[in-house]
C-alpha cells in the first residue's frame, strides 16, 4: 500500500465527514487492517477522557470504536471548546493550554503545526490505515493561510483527498463544484473521489448529474448512500435530531434543556436506545413540557447557561415539576446549577464572580484553575425512594470540570468513586436531595450503564401503575457495535471500494 492514509473533507459543517471517516475506519478493520482515526483540529463542546486522563473530541472515539481501537490523543492532538462566541478553550494533546480569542488562536497557529505532525507520525507509525478527518471545508479562503485540518493536513500527510457533499440540504452539484474551483490546481489534484451524502430517492433520476459533475470537475463520484437513521453520535451540536423527539408512543417522557454552550449531549444516547422513552430537547424559545424526568446536562459556561435558564423563564419551569415532585437531574454544569451558589474567584469561565443557583441542593460550587479529567469507577449509595434498589450499584464513567463542589446538611452524596486514573480512591460524588427527586454528578456517562438507567425507568413505570420491562440492548456498548456494522454494510453497499484502495494505493 503506498499511501497509508486517506483524508474525508466536506463541501461545509454537517455533510457527514465523521460518520463517513467511522464507515471507512470500521470497513477497513472488518478487511483485516490495524487502522485508526486522525483529526488534527476539532471544535467541539463533546469531549471524552482518555485512559491516561486526557481530553479529547467526542468525534474521534466514536471512529477509534468503529475500528477496535483504544481513544487516543494522537488521533486528536488540538481540540477548541469554545466558551463565548469569541473565545474558546485550547487543549493540546489532552491537556488545557489557556483560553484564547479567535485571533489570538489565529496567530498562534504556526506553531501547532509541528504538534500536529509529530502526532500524526506517531499515529501513522503504529498502524496500516490512518483515516483523517477534515473540519468544515477546504473552500474557506480566507483560513487558507497556516491551515492544519483541511488541505494543510493533507499536504503534513501526503494524502489523498475524499471530498463529502450533502444532498440532503440541498445544491450539492453547485457546492462539489464550487468547492473544487475554490481550491489551488496543487489542491485540486489531491482530490480523488466525491460521495454524495444523505440521498432521499431513486438514484436513477440523479445518474445524469452525476456524469454532468464528472466531466465538469474531472473527478469520480464514487458513490451515493442513503439517508439512514444509524444512530451513531453525531459530532454537530446542530444536528436534526434534537429537533425532534426520539419517539412519539414513549410512556416516559425524559427533557433535556438545549442549552446555549450544551456539552457532552451524548450522554443522553442511551435513552433512544429504550423502546418505553420519549427524549425531547428543549430548545431555545421553548417550554419545558411535563417530563417524568429532566435533566440539565453539562455545560462549558455554566454561569451564562443558568443566566440563560432564569431569564428565559426555565427557572420557574424546573420549580413548577420540583413541586409536583419530578425527577431533575444536573450533570456536571447542570448539577453546579442546581446548588444554592456557583463562585467564579479566578474568572475561569467569566467575570461573574459569584451568582446564586437554582437552589433545589444544598451545595456550593467554587471553579478553580486546574481542571479535573478521569475516567471514574463508581457505586452508588443512595437507596431511598426511586433508587431504593440501586444502592451498590456499579458504575462506570468519566469526570471534566473546573468547579469543586461542597455538600451542605441537607443533602448527602449520591456515589463513592472507587477508582479513579485506575488508581484506587475514596471519594464521594454528586448529591441527592432529602426527598430523593433531584439528584446531580460530575460523572459523565452516568446513564450508559444500563441497568441503573432501566432501574430508574423501571421505578417510573410502577408509579405508573405499569409493569417493569428489561432493556431492549444487552448494554449501550453492544448497541453502538451493531450501529457500526450496519454503517459500514450501509457505506460499502453504496460506494466503490475498489476505487477507494485504488486511492490509498496511490492510482
Amino acid at each position: 500500500m503506498k499511501n497509508k492514509s486517506i483524508m474525508i473533507q466536506g463541501t461545509a459543517s454537517s455533510v457527514g465527514k465523521s460518520i463517513i471517516t467511522a464507515a471507512l475506519c470500521r470497513i477497513f478493520m472488518e478487511d483485516g487492517y490495524k487502522v485508526a482515526p486522525f483529526k488534527s483540529q476539532n471544535m467541539a463542546l463533546n469531549s471524552y477522557i482518555t485512559e491516561e486522563g486526557l481530553e479529547m473530541g467526542r468525534a474521534q472515539v466514536v471512529q477509534a470504536e468503529a475500528c477496535g481501537q483504544k481513544p487516543s490523543v494522537l488521533m486528536n492532538p488540538i481540540l477548541l471548546k469554545p466558551t463565548t462566541d469569541k473565545k474558546c478553550q485550547v487543549i493540546l494533546n489532552g491537556k488545557v493550554y489557556g483560553n484564547l480569542s479567535a485571533m489570538e488562536y489565529h496567530n498562534f497557529k504556526p506553531k501547532l503545526k509541528d504538534v500536529v505532525k509529530e502526532a500524526y507520525e506517531k499515529l501513522s507509525s503504529l498502524n496500516d490505515i490512518v483515516v483523517i478527518e477534515g473540519a468544515g471545508s477546504p473552500a474557506e479562503i480566507n483560513l487558507r493561510e497556516n491551515d492544519l485540518v483541511n488541505m494543510g493536513m493533507a499536504e503534513i500527510a501526503d494524502s489523498s483527498v475524499i471530498l463529502v457533499g450533502d444532498i440532503d440540504r440541498g445544491g450539492v452539484f453547485a457546492s462539489i463544484y464550487g468547492t473544487i474551483m475554490l481550491l489551488s490546481e496543487e489542491e485540486r489534484s489531491r482530490v480523488k473521489g466525491v460521495i454524495i451524502n444523505k440521498f432521499r430517492g431513486d438514484v436513477e433520476i440523479l445518474k445524469p448529474g452525476i456524469e454532468m459533475l464528472e466531466n465538469l470537475i474531472n473527478i469520480p463520484v464514487l458513490g451515493v448512500i442513503p439517508y439512514t437513521d444509524i444512530k451513531i453520535e453525531d459530532e454537530d451540536s446542530l444536528a436534526e435530531r434534537f429537533r425532534k423527539s426520539s419517539s412519539s408512543n414513549g410512556i416516559i417522557n425524559v427533557e433535556i434543556l438545549y442549552l446555549p454552550h450544551v456539552s457532552n449531549f451524548t450522554d443522553f444516547n442511551v435513552f433512544e436506545t429504550q423502546d418505553d422513552v420519549n427524549l425531547r430537547y428543549v430548545m431555545r424559545g421553548e417550554s419545558i413540557g411535563n417530563p417524568d424526568i429532566l435533566i440539565i446536562p453539562g455545560s462549558k459556561n455554566t454561569i451564562e447557561d443558568l443566566i440563560y435558564i432564569r431569564n428565559s423563564g426555565l427557572e420557574e419551569q424546573i420549580y413548577r415539576l420540583h413541586r409536583d415532585g419530578k425527577l431533575i437531574v444536573g450533570i456536571c454544569g447542570g448539577y453546579q446549577m442546581l446548588g444554592k451558589k456557583i463562585k467564579d474567584p479566578y474568572g475561569t469561565e467569566s467575570s461573574i464572580k459569584e451568582i446564586n443557583g437554582i437552589g433545589l441542593l444544598d451545595t456550593e460550587t467554587i471553579f478553580e484553575i486546574e481542571k479535573t479529567t478521569t475516567q471514574v469507577e463508581a457505586e452508588i449509595i443512595y437507596s431511598n425512594g426511586i433508587f431504593k434498589d440501586l444502592k451498590y450499584k456499579d458504575i462506570v464513567g468519566y469526570e471534566i470540570h473546573m468547579g469543586q463542589t461542597k455538600l451542605g446538611s441537607k443533602v448527602k452524596p449520591f456515589t463513592k468513586i472507587r477508582k479513579r486514573l485506575n488508581e484506587e480512591v475514596e471519594i464521594y460524588d454528586g448529591a441527592i436531595n432529602k426527598e430523593g427527586n433531584v439528584f446531580g454528578t460530575y460523572i459523565h456517562g452516568i446513564f450508559d450503564n444500563i441497568n441503573f438507567t432501566r432501574e430508574i425507568l423501571n421505578k417510573i413505570r410502577i408509579s405508573k401503575g405499569l409493569n417493569q420491562i428489561q432493556s431492549n440492548v444487552n448494554s449501550f456498548k453492544e448497541f453502538k457495535e451493531n450501529e457500526y456494522k450496519k454503517l459500514a454494510k450501509l457505506v460499502r453497499e453504496n460506494i466503490d471500494m475498489d476505487k477507494v484502495y485504488e486511492i490509498l494505493n496511490g492510482y
